[in-house]
């Protein structure tokens, strides 16, 4: 492993960190200056600047990690000759190189750099047992054998935990990549479900306007050419209409295609917007339509799905229900507004009806938290009851 210059994040957190400095002094400076508290003075005061120098030194790398004079590795070093020092003058020195060990892990760059400077200072502890005794002397001593055990231990100990840290760093990149996949996976869901989303919109859109306005063009037309011989005023109305269908598509398409900033919808209120589109409908088919429509108070959203259902209930009944009479009814309600269409007509089996402008208008109500209830038999006309909860709960009219 390259050796790489130390920065301060390599710091433990600070939690950790100042834990580890209590424990430092506590069990490993404390002990020392208390044992040297009665040595005589050749002894004492060199063994307690060496504390001293050790305990400032710590302090200033963990105070002024920034500063480049401060570096860690100079305080190694420092450690090291400190440690041999104590180990001269106390005849000892084996706990506090024991407690001192984390050290060299903690602030080194790397593994090889902490098994090899905690090696050095095992024996600087060594040598100065030695040195202390005299070369005559015992080596083997129960400070030097709890100095080599204490090293052994804390560089199978070191590199166990370096093994832990490693392993929970894969396993959080590798988690934090699997994150951001399933991240981008989940955005590129979003927008596919949102392209999704905006084609049914745009379909819906299309199908409740400009396929119900071509679908009226092409009725008035036929009844138009049908009738140039015979009945020309009649002609001439439906022309007008077949004018006027053809210019509400055009601003339909117009909006659609994002020239137009409004909905499409004529300004005013839903009583007068359905009122036109129920005036146009017996205009073009000499149905009888009755109706009523107060005037409720709701929202532009609210307005634009009663029509919409309105528009696709009546193309439903000119196109399939062979019926006489239609009826419309608004109602409101403390907890929303409703909108009643019935016919007389032939009537069909509900279930048994799949077509798109149904569920058009089941998911368009469905978005402003409404519902649609769809009522026939054959033979027995049809009611659609359309719900959209409002804003407005007084239910006033």
């Amino acid at each position: 492993m390259n050796q790489r210059p130390w920065s301060g994040a390599e710091l433990p957190v600070p939690s950790l960190h100042r834990w580890n400095a209590v424990l430092w002094v506590l069990l490993g400076l404390v002990p020392p200056a208390i044992a040297v508290a009665d040595a005589p003075g050749s002894t004492r005061y060199p063994a307690l600047a060496t504390l001293a120098v050790l305990a400032l030194s710590y302090g200033a790398v963990g105070l002024f990690p920034g500063n480049p004079v401060l570096r860690p590795r100079p305080y190694l070093y420092v450690l090291v000759v400190g440690l041999g020092g104590m180990s001269y003058l106390l005849d000892g020195g084996a706990a506090l190189f024991v407690v001192t060990l984390p050290h060299f892990w903690i602030y080194a760059a790397n593994p090889r750099t902490s098994i090899a400077l905690s090696g050095l200072a095992a024996a600087a502890v060594v040598a100065g047992n030695v040195v202390r005794q005299g070369w005559g002397g015992e080596f083997l001593t129960g400070n030097v054998l709890f100095t080599l055990i204490g090293y052994a231990v804390g560089v199978l100990a070191g590199l166990g935990v370096r093994r832990i840290t490693a392993d929970a760093d894969e396993r959080a990149r590798r988690l934090s990549g699997e994150l951001e996949e399933a991240r981008l996976r989940l955005v590129e869901a979003h927008q596919r479900q949102g392209a999704t989303d905006e084609r049914e919109r745009l379909a819906r859109e299309i199908h409740d306007t400009l396929a119900q306005g071509f679908a009226s063009i092409i009725v008035l037309a036929e009844a138009a050419r049908s009738g140039l011989e015979t009945a020309p005023a009649t002609s001439a109305r439906h022309l007008l209409a077949i004018e006027n269908t053809a210019r509400e598509n055009l601003a339909e398409a117009r909006v659609l295609v994002g020239s137009a900033p409004q909905s499409g919808v004529a300004p005013g209120s839903v009583a007068a917007t359905l009122r036109r589109t129920l005036d146009r409908f017996t205009e073009d088919t000499g149905l009888a339509v009755t109706s009523e429509l107060p005037d409720v108070a709701c929202d532009q959203q609210t307005r634009i799905a009663l029509l919409r259902c309105t528009q696709e209930s009546l193309a439903n009944i000119r196109k399939h229900a062979g019926a006489s009479t239609v009826e419309v009814v608004l109602t409101p309600y403390a907890y929303g507004v409703e909108l009643e269409i019935t016919d007389d007509g032939r009537g069909f089996v509900t279930e048994d009806s799949h077509g798109f402008g149904l569920n058009g208008m089941h998911k368009r109500l469905a978005e402003l938290g409404g519902e649609l209830t769809v009522t026939s038999s054959v033979g027995d006309g049809t009611r659609i009851l359309a719900m959209i909860p409002t804003t407005t709960t007084d239910g006033q009219v």
